[in-house]
C-alpha cells in the first residue's frame, strides 16, 4: 500500500512539473510566421471566441485587409475570402454566444468589451470593434505595429506577439489602396498549439 502511495504521489509530482504549456495561436502568412500568447484574465470571452474561430478555420483564407505603418494590421474578416474589396472590414460576428445579439442567429453574435489596463504596445493583440459601440467586436482583430497608447482602454487587448515582430513589419509595409488594403492579399491561416511547439520549432 505504501509503495502504491508513493508511485501515485510521484506520478503527481512529474504531472505537476511536466504541466500543460498554454496554448498559443500562430497567424502564418507569405510573409512568415506571427506567434501569439493570449491573455484571458480579463478578456476571457474575447480569447475563447478567437481560439474557437481558429479551431474551426474561420480565420484560415482571410486577408490582413487593413495595414497602416506605425499604426496596425486588421485581418479577421470573413468577406476578404472572396476577390470583392469593398466589403473587406464589415464582416465577422463572435464564435459562441456571449449575451450580444440574437442568441437564435450566431451572425448577429457580438463581444461584450472587456476592456482592461494593458497598454497597446507594439505586438498587442486587440480586437476590432464598431466607433460609438462597445459591444460591436466580431471577429476582426488587430495587432499593433508601434505603440498606439490612444487606443488604450477604448479596444480590449486579449493576447501579444512572442515572434513575428519583422513579419508584421513585412505586411504593415506592403502596398497598399486608398483603403489601406494591400494591393496584393495577404492571407492567413491560424492554428491553436501548445506554446511549447510553437517556440522549439
Amino acid at each position: 500500500m505504501n509503495r502504491i502511495i508513493t508511485l501515485i504521489m510521484i506520478g503527481s509530482i512529474i504531472t505537476t512539473s511536466c504541466g500543460k504549456q498554454p496554448d498559443v495561436a500562430v497567424i502564418s502568412t507569405k510573409y512568415g510566421e506571427i506567434v501569439l500568447e493570449f491573455y484571458p484574465k480579463g478578456a476571457e470571452k474575447h480569447v475563447d471566441s478567437f481560439i474557437t474561430h481558429a479551431k474551426n478555420g474561420y480565420f484560415d483564407g482571410t486577408t490582413f485587409h487593413r495595414v497602416i505603418p506605425g499604426y496596425i494590421i486588421q485581418g479577421g474578416d470573413p468577406n476578404s475570402k472572396d476577390d470583392d474589396r469593398s466589403n473587406d472590414g464589415l464582416g465577422g460576428h463572435a464564435a459562441n454566444f456571449y449575451g450580444e445579439g440574437e442568441e437564435e442567429n450566431p451572425e448577429t453574435w457580438m463581444l461584450p468589451a472587456e476592456f482592461n489596463d494593458r497598454p497597446h504596445i507594439t505586438g498587442t493583440l486587440s480586437m476590432a470593434r464598431s466607433p460609438g459601440r462597445p459591444n460591436s467586436a466580431g471577429s476582426q482583430f488587430f495587432i499593433c505595429a508601434g505603440p498606439t497608447p490612444q487606443l488604450d482602454n477604448k479596444y480590449t487587448v486579449f493576447g501579444q506577439v512572442v515572434e513575428g515582430l519583422d513579419v508584421i513589419q513585412k505586411i504593415v509595409n506592403t502596398p497598399r489602396d486608398r483603403r489601406d488594403n494591400p494591393k496584393e492579399k495577404v492571407e492567413m491561416t491560424v492554428k491553436i498549439i501548445p506554446r511549447g511547439e510553437a517556440l522549439d520549432s
